[in-house]
C-alpha cells in the first residue's frame, strides 16, 4: 500500500474532498460530493493502524486508545492542511480525512454573495454559518476570518477543534486555540476569552448550553462572535439555539438573540453543470427590526421564510431564490435545482414561470 502521504497528494491532484479508509475496502475519495474508489486492493488492518499511528499526535494517541476515537490536524508543506477522524469499527481502525482550503480564497472566489462582506465587517455581534457536514462551513468562516484579518486591526481569538486552517497576522493580531493542545475545553477557554482582550471571537461549533449561552453573551458585550452549527437554514437555526436550553429561559434566549444576531448563513453544496466541482446554494437572514419581532415571537418564528424572501434590500435570500440564480445562470442543472429546493413542488410552478424546463424549451 502507498504511504498516507502518497494517498493524501492522490485526493489533492483529482480535488477530493474527503479520504476514506476501511478495512476490507479499498481506499476512496469523495469527489464532488460521490464516493470514487483508488485502484488499489481492499485496505488491511495492519495498513489503517500503521496510516493512523503514522500521523496521530500524542494526545490523539491518548484520546483512541481510551475513547476509541480520535480528532486532530494534520498539514504538510506540499499537501495542504487535513482534518483527521480516526475510530474504531468491528474492531478495526478506520480514518476519514479532509481537506480544507486555504483561508486566502475570497468570498467571490467561493460563490458567495456579496453581502457576505458587509456581514464580515459588523463590529459586534453574532454571526452563525450554517449547513449539513461537508457544506462547506468551515471554510466560509475560515474565508471571513481572513476578510476581518486583512481589513481591521482587532484582536481575533479563535477556539477550534482541531484547528484546520492556519491564519498568520495580517492587519489583526490571530491567537487560534486548539481542543487538547492550548485548551483543555470550550467551556474552559470561553471563561476566560474575555480576558484576553478579543474583539472578535470565533467557536468552531456550538455543540451544547454552555457554548450557546457564552456565544449569545459574548456577542451581547459588545464582540464579534463566529461560530457554526449543524442545521439546514434560519428557522431550524433559532429553534436549536433554543432547544439547548431549558422552556424558562426561552423568551429571555429569544431577547438576547434578537438583539445580538447579525445574520445566519446556511449553505449546501451543489454540482456543477459541468461537472466540474461545487457551487454554494445559500440562504441569508440578516438582522433589521421586523427580523428582531418574529424571533421574539414564538408564534411567528415560522414565518421568517417570508422576510427572508422579501429581503433583497437587506441582502437576504431564500434557498430557493439561490437556486433559481444559479440554474438561470446556468450555473446548476434544472433537475439539481429542483432536487436541492425547499419544496419541489412550489419550486417547480415558480421555476416554470420565470424559465421553462429543458425539455418544454427542446419542443
Amino acid at each position: 500500500m502507498p504511504s498516507l502521504d502518497d494517498l493524501l497528494a492522490k485526493m489533492v491532484e483529482v480535488h477530493g474532498s474527503d479520504l476514506h479508509l476501511k478495512v476490507g475496502s479499498p481506499p476512496m475519495i469523495r469527489i464532488d460530493g460521490n464516493l470514487q474508489p483508488i485502484d488499489l486492493p481492499p485496505v488491511a488492518p495492519a495498513d489503517t493502524e500503521a496510516w493512523a499511528q503514522s500521523v496521530m499526535p500524542p494526545r490523539a494517541v491518548a484520546s483512541f486508545r481510551d475513547l476509541h476515537e480520535a480528532d486532530f490536524a494534520y498539514g504538510k508543506a506540499q499537501l495542504g492542511r487535513f482534518r483527521v477522524n480516526v475510530y474504531r469499527q468491528r474492531t478495526s481502525v478506520s480514518l476519514v480525512i479532509r481537506a480544507v482550503q486555504p483561508a486566502s480564497k475570497s468570498f467571490t472566489e467561493l460563490g458567495l454573495p456579496p453581502v457576505m462582506s458587509r456581514l464580515a465587517q459588523a463590529p459586534r455581534g453574532l454571526l452563525l454559518v450554517t449547513g449539513p457536514t461537508g457544506s462547506g462551513k468551515t471554510t466560509t468562516m475560515a474565508a471571513m476570518v481572513d476578510a476581518i484579518n486583512s481589513t481591521r486591526r482587532v484582536n481575533i481569538i479563535t477556539i477550534e477543534d482541531p484547528i484546520e486552517v492556519l491564519h498568520p497576522d495580517k492587519m489583526a493580531l490571530v491567537s487560534q486555540r486548539e481542543l487538547g493542545v492550548d485548551t483543555v475545553s470550550f467551556d474552559q477557554a470561553l471563561r476566560r476569552v474575555l480576558r484576553q482582550d478579543p474583539d472578535v471571537i470565533l467557536i468552531g461549533e456550538i455543540r451544547d448550553k454552555d457554548t450557546a449561552e457564552a456565544a449569545i453573551q459574548a456577542a451581547d458585550t459588545g464582540h464579534l462572535v463566529l461560530s457554526s452549527l449543524h442545521t439546514l437554514d434560519a428557522t431550524e437555526t433559532i429553534n436549536r439555539l433554543l432547544d439547548f436550553f431549558p422552556p424558562f429561559q426561552h423568551q429571555g434566549i429569544r431577547l438576547m438573540l434578537a438583539g445580538t444576531l447579525q445574520g445566519i448563513v446556511s449553505q449546501r453544496l451543489i454540482p456543477k453543470a459541468d461537472g466540474i466541482g461545487r457551487v454554494p446554494a445559500t440562504e441569508i437572514l440578516t438582522s433589521n427590526p421586523r427580523v428582531f419581532d418574529r424571533i421574539v415571537d414564538p408564534e411567528k418564528t415560522h414565518t421568517l421564510r417570508d422576510l427572508i424572501e422579501d429581503g433583497e434590500f437587506y441582502g437576504m435570500h431564500s434557498f430557493d431564490q439561490a437556486l433559481m440564480g444559479l440554474y438561470e445562470q446556468g450555473i446548476i442543472t434544472y433537475d439539481d435545482a429542483l432536487s436541492h429546493a425547499t419544496n419541489a413542488s412550489d419550486f417547480k410552478v415558480k421555476l416554470q414561470h420565470k424559465i421553462r424546463p429543458p425539455e418544454q424549451q427542446a419542443s
